[in-house]
């Protein structure tokens, strides 16, 4: 029996299909020691859109190590998870489009930070000087390797040997962002530009807008400076036309991956799409509703519209100057 074959029988009852890339839809993990790969990547017959689409933070896939090392039972870490967020774009490489999907939780390592953003309080040995252990997203708790879940509540029982942050970046951050930046770079040689669309989910509680309604999704563009205009707007009119409350940067105008591949002046750009769960699935049981499917479909339509749209309208240099 090969690695891929003792994964997916560690668990009969788990759903997991490799090839499509989608995880498990049930309420429960699934454990394994050890991935192989930390990632998936769908790929369309021929990439014929200039667009790749992420999903960094819907892995389910929980070392079993992990789980005896935390503190907090497998539904709270799991809640730091985007659940659901790699099927609802599952349909995207029928666009022409490749859709890249980390396995491995967000509660594990955090794909959408800086590779060393650490937090020194939390490791047994010294980090490498080269760490950033002063960022605001270190002093919440939330870096590379995150001390707490989305609730705040601490992860593990004690501290970890900094051999072990050092080891996951290695075998888990580098080759993600290394498969990643290979896409970008393929994409961008193919079209002369490459769009990279971010996938995200983020709580209900935290999307309330200054007028007191819920923000159904929030597009990131780090404050107009990730990508073209004519991108996020195009995103914003074709989801606002199927119904959908949206708003920009506000809480979330993109992480690590927005800002660090978002290039618009290089021909490279990037947009975080963050979706309100309460929308597709029950927070706390963490199961999808009734919402999933129209939403799902309402995603494929827009960005079919928006692909459409932008290669009616523009070339790659007019992109770029936008």
């Amino acid at each position: 029996m090969d690695r891929r074959e003792r994964f997916l029988t560690l668990n009969e009852t788990f759903s997991f299909s490799f090839i499509s890339g989608r995880t498990n839809t049930l309420m429960r993990p699934v454990i394994a020691d050890e991935f192989d790969p930390p990632y998936v990547v769908v790929e369309p017959p021929a990439q014929s859109v200039p667009f790749i689409f992420n999903v960094p933070h819907a892995g389910a896939v929980y070392p079993a190590s992990f789980l005896a090392e935390s503190r907090l039972d497998a539904m709270a870490l799991r809640r730091s998870e985007d659940a659901f967020v790699d099927e609802l774009f599952a349909e995207v490489p029928s666009l022409g489009a490749p859709l890249m999907t980390a396995r491995f939780p967000r509660a594990y390592l955090d794909l959408n930070r800086e590779p060393y953003e650490l937090d020194s309080r939390m490791f047994d040995g010294r980090l490498p000087a080269f760490a950033n252990t002063r960022s605001m997203r270190v002093a919440g708790g939330l870096g590379t390797i995150p001390r707490i879940v989305a609730d705040g509540q601490e992860i593990y029982r004690s501290r970890l040997p900094v051999e072990e942050a050092l080891h996951r970046i290695e075998w888990l951050y580098k080759p993600y962002h290394r498969a990643l930046r290979q896409l970008l770079r393929r994409t961008g040689g193919t079209f002369g530009h490459a769009i990279l669309i971010d996938c995200h989910s983020m709580p209900s509680s935290s999307v309330s807008r200054e007028d007191g309604a819920k923000a159904d999704i929030v597009l990131g563009d780090r404050y107009g400076t990730s990508c073209a205009v004519l991108l996020i707007d195009l995103v914003e009119a074709a989801l606002r036309g199927r119904g959908y409350t949206v708003v920009r940067n506000k809480p979330y105008a993109g992480g690590f991956i927005t800002e660090h591949y978002g290039e618009p002046a290089l021909g490279r750009h990037a947009l975080q799409v963050e979706i309100n769960r309460a929308i597709y699935m029950d927070e706390r049981g963490l199961q999808k509703k009734a919402g999933f499917a129209p939403l799902a479909s309402d995603l494929m339509e827009t960005f079919s519209q928006v692909i459409g749209e932008l290669s009616g309208e523009l070339t790659p240099r007019q992109i770029a100057a936008e």
